[in-house]
């Protein structure tokens, strides 16, 4: 009986390492009073009056369980930025992808089901504008008896995100209707302190307090809506060890070059001399379009009585339009490809397909004064397709066998050929406007080229897919040619949820489709998501039970059409 006994309690904690525990988290929308660079009267939305929110904190494995109760003026959606949710798109969150808002005064339990992430990520507002300020880290541990692949003495989340002197959701109904560019930011927060460099800050800054010869696990995210980022430590080498809730080689640096939706593990030992050192944000820009150029600083400071320099110590970070270090640091990026971790590209492609990345103007609709490019409306696409979000999820129409409210028609390829990253100006920058969904079949082995296109104001595009991670296998300036399949990295590729597509590029990027459900896939920068960059990847059940899509909870958000 004893060691019946003890076989069975072996099993039953194997079982539970397996498949770890149950966590709860309550998350409240609501408005918040919060002082920023002299403004003391204003509100915006938060979760749990937190800026930025509150961290979730689980184990590979586990499943959380987050209720989330909206209190705010308007519908909104949260989305678990970088969980590939198996089985279960119901709480992935997109507004209009795969639910409806939560109305305001009402609540939504969200299931976020862990399985193969480990690292960093992050949880965002999927609805208008309003991540600017409902985001917050989500850090998800090794699995129970697992051990970190690196060593550190300390972790800390470093969150970056942008700061509006307006409603943002205010700023976004606005430019959509006049066509013209949404208001910029005025500033970065880092852990929402925008730093000394801004007037009226009154000297706030995020402060690092550090004791020499320790580690430090820095978890960054980058939760800003529209500008790319360099960020470093003066006189700090860094060591990124892990991206987008997966391992990397450990790739030593003294700049790091992220976009919106990225996170990066960064390993910072406290070598130097004691004193302060500033950590710096500083944005990447390679368009002519209008951005904001500010930078945001944090304090790296040693602890003890120290003769410390009034004014900090800077970084020598790339400039602004340092197209080449921003390059040059996103190449070096390779998976750790480890026995615990190790790398599963795909290799027996079954489905190619290529899209076109661009930056459109539509006609000004009759009667109407329109403020974007002489005096037409923005717009962008893929495969010359701007998105039009339906009137109701995606996803339950899908379930649910509803006709009429997205077609299946979205192309493998663009619908013409020509020098995509040359002179494009004979040609027309109008896109068709629609609501097209890419199916795929279970289990087929996708590849993916991006191709960005002079269209408009080119840039750098970081390209994001919900319900999976995926391989960059190959990235390269100008056009897509097929002698590059050759130069591809199959061996130890990064395995990130976010690509940036270099300026007039391409990226090429393979999944296994082994997810069953409605995935969003779309541009991280918001004004462009909001322009229409933005497409649908239906990925059909499998023919066993454990390969198709669960059902939906009985608490989904309502919408304003009826799924009857």
């Amino acid at each position: 009986m004893g060691t019946f006994l003890g076989f069975a309690f072996t099993l039953s904690l194997f079982f539970f390492m397996a498949q770890g525990k149950v966590l709860r988290y309550d998350f409240v929308v609501k408005e918040t009073p919060i002082e920023m660079l002299c403004e003391t009267s204003r509100t915006v939305l938060t979760v749990n009056g937190l800026f930025p929110g509150p961290e979730i904190r689980a184990r590979k494995g586990d499943t959380v369980y987050v209720n989330v109760t909206n209190t705010g003026p308007y519908g909104i959606t949260i989305h678990w930025h970088g969980v590939r949710q198996i089985r279960y798109p119901w709480s992935d969150g997109p507004e209009y992808i795969t639910q409806c808002p939560i109305p305001s005064n009402s609540s939504f339990l969200q299931k976020i089901v862990l399985t193969e992430e480990e690292g960093t990520l992050w949880w965002h507002a999927h609805s208008d504008w309003t991540r600017a300020t409902v985001h917050g880290p989500l850090i998800i541990m090794p699995a129970y008896g697992k051990m970190y692949p690196y060593k550190f003495d300390q972790e800390h989340a470093i969150v970056i995100a942008e700061w509006y002197t307006r409603d943002t959701k205010d700023i976004i109904d606005e430019a959509l209707a006049s066509g013209g560019d949404p208001d910029l930011s005025v500033a970065y927060t880092i852990n929402g302190q925008p730093g000394d460099s801004y007037s009226c800050s009154n000297g706030s800054a995020y402060n690092k307090t550090v004791v020499r010869g320790t580690t430090y696990l820095f978890r960054i995210i980058h939760s800003g809506m529209n500008e790319e980022m360099f960020f470093g430590i003066a006189k700090h080498n860094l060591t990124v060890v892990g991206m987008d809730g997966a391992y990397l080689k450990p790739l030593k640096t003294n700049y790091l070059m992220i976009t919106p939706g990225q996170t990066m593990d960064v390993l910072v030992t406290a070598n130097q001399a004691p004193d302060r050192y500033y950590m710096v944000f500083s944005p990447f820009v390679d368009t002519n379009a209008p951005s904001n150029k500010n930078v945001t600083r944090g304090i790296f400071q040693y602890k003890g009585r120290h003769n410390h320099r009034e004014t900090p110590e800077l970084p020598e970070l790339p400039g602004f339009t340092n197209m080449s270090d921003a390059g040059n640091f996103t190449i070096q990026l390779r998976s750790l490809n480890s026995k615990e971790h190790p790398s599963t590209v795909p290799t027996k492609i079954t489905r190619n397909i290529t899209i076109t990345v661009s930056v459109n103007q539509q006609p000004c609709p009759a009667n109407q004064n329109c403020t974007g490019p002489q005096g037409t409306m923005h717009s962008a696409s893929l495969n010359n397709i701007s998105f039009s979000a339906p009137s109701i999820s995606i996803l339950q129409a899908y379930y649910n066998n509803i006709y009429g409210v997205y077609n299946k028609t979205f192309p493998d390829e663009p619908p013409s050929l020509f020098d995509f990253t040359g002179n494009v100006s004979a040609l027309g920058e109008a896109a068709n406007v629609t609501t097209e969904v890419l199916k795929i079949d279970y289990n087929e082995e996708v590849e993916i080229r991006f191709q960005g296109t002079n269209f408009g104001a080119a840039e750098n595009h970081p390209m994001h897919l919900h319900g999976y991670s995926f391989y960059v296998v190959g990235m390269g300036d100008g056009n897509f040619s097929d002698t590059y399949i050759s130069k591809y990295n199959t061996v130890d590729p990064p395995y990130v949820n976010t690509v940036g597509l270099p300026k007039n590029g391409w990226a090429a990027i393979r999944f296994k489709a082994d997810n069953p459900g409605v995935w969003f896939m779309h541009c991280h920068l918001e004004r462009h998501a909001s322009w229409g960059m933005d497409a649908v990847l239906i990925v059909r059940d499998g023919q066993k039970k454990h390969q198709k899509v669960r059902p939906p909870p009985k608490d989904m958000p309502p919408c304003s059409v009826s799924l009857s």
